[in-house]
């Protein structure tokens, strides 16, 4: 159904949302990380983007995903990045190492999409979106970062059509269903001194069904409409969005994809149908072309290139910049939207946790993981760039738990997080 969330009516507290973004195959770290520890001075060149919402970021250098076993550096930068732990044997084979299958655990993402359903007054309609660009159409481990469960992985939705057909064709096709519910009531009493007793008596219960259907459509619907005016009070609709038509999924229109389904994932956040999201651009090992940036080698090829190729070096620094641009655009729109039924903006209810399979592409390795964070909705202290020692990320999924009000124990191999959550991350 198009409709708000169950639980927003009974809920009195701030929202705290969380949106995971991925952008693969690493960065140039000395163009990408600050300088120094403490407050965020002039951003690097790969972050510049986010320079009209620094104050709302953290960058957070020094995070390891220390995940070994089976699967190669991608395999395991993906499929244990947001679950903390192993990749099952399997018969996918890597570049090298061992084949692997699908993560033998859940991802942050589900467990709090689990913790924020089991209570009433955070729960949403959906609990959780998968937001895909450019994603493959093939299932296996490069193309998924996010698990329900082990060998559970979840399919993000890559086709903006697909999402909004999900997000709003529903509840389009309700309000045409109780337009005709209403024309048939008229036409039961226009039949009614017709028929026999007998037929009046089961027609009389066939009306009590299709009237009381037709009262709770209404009253939906009525809700729907009333959240929608709430919105018209804060100075931002709710409006359905409207897309862009017949746009193909291919290489060249990442941009407006990529647009396209941040656009519909603003709209879910403001009508509340989730309060957690991720949204994957291509997969580990991405190879698209970026030709809008004039560069028409793929992205996967050129991160191999050694730091010596100067032209690579660049074309790597443009591709990573673009990513950031992703994000920043996102940011801005939370930024300048009003809270809905709330102070502030959705930026200031909202992190966005931006990161990545490798710490940098021609070296493979999964030291200093990027993690950049925009946004209030965890609490974080922001406006710092914090440096930390080789840190498994681990214990970073068990801070973010907390901060949305779970704390936990461990996440994912619990021999990573025995030295628990992360200090210095709140004000």
């Amino acid at each position: 159904l198009g409709l708000p969330s169950l639980g927003l009516a009974a809920s009195t507290e701030p929202k705290q949302r969380v949106v995971f973004l991925f952008s693969p195959n690493g960065v140039i770290p000395k163009h990408f990380w600050p300088d120094e520890a403490g407050e965020l001075q002039a951003l690097k060149r790969i972050l510049e983007p986010l320079e009209p919402v620094k104050e709302q970021v953290l960058t957070l250098q020094g995070v390891d995903n220390r995940i070994k076993g089976d699967g190669d550096g991608h395999m395991r930068g993906i499929g244990c990045l947001l679950t903390g732990i192993e990749l099952f044997p399997g018969d996918v084979q890597g570049g090298s190492d061992t084949p692997a299958g699908w993560s033998m655990g859940i991802s942050i993402d589900q467990h709090l999409k689990n913790c924020l359903q089991a209570k009433a007054e955070t729960r949403t309609r959906f609990g959780s979106l998968e937001y895909g660009v450019m994603v493959p159409d093939r299932a296996d481990t490069w193309t998924r970062w996010s698990y329900a469960g082990p060998n559970q992985p979840v399919a993000p939705i890559s086709d903006p059509y697909q999402m909004f057909d999900k997000l709003y064709g529903q509840s389009q096709n309700r309000a045409i269903l109780a337009s005709v519910l209403d024309d048939l009531g008229d036409d039961f009493k226009k039949i009614e001194s017709l028929v026999s007793p007998e037929d009046r008596r089961m027609l009389k219960q066939h009306v009590e069904m299709v009237r009381s259907i037709e009262k709770e459509i209404k009253s939906e619907l009525q809700k729907s409409a009333g959240e929608k005016g709430e919105g018209h009070a804060l100075g931002e609709s709710h409006a359905v969005p409207k897309l862009e038509p017949n746009v193909e999924e291919q290489n060249d229109n990442m941009p407006l994809l990529c647009k396209m389904q941040m656009d519909l994932l603003l709209s879910s956040l403001m009508n509340d149908f989730t309060r957690v999201a991720s949204f994957q651009i291509t997969n580990s090992v991405g190879n698209a072309k970026m030709k809008w940036l004039e560069i028409e080698e793929g992205h996967h090829s050129i991160s191999h290139e050694p730091d010596s190729n100067e032209d690579a070096y660049e074309q790597l620094i443009r591709i990573n910049t673009w990513y950031c641009e992703q994000v920043a655009y996102l940011a801005k729109r939370l930024a300048e939207t009003p809270e809905p039924g709330g102070n502030g903006s959705m930026l200031d209810h909202t992190t966005l946790v931006w990161t990545n399979e490798l710490g940098k592409g021609n070296s493979h390795t999964r030291n200093d993981i990027p993690f950049v964070f925009v946004g209030g909705g965890l609490g974080f202290k922001t406006g710092q760039a914090i440096k930390l020692n080789r840190v498994p990320h681990n214990r970073l999924l068990m801070s973010i738990c907390e901060a949305m009000g779970f704390p936990e124990s461990s996440f994912g191999n619990p021999n990573y997080c025995g030295d628990g959550v992360l200090s210095g991350l709140y004000a």
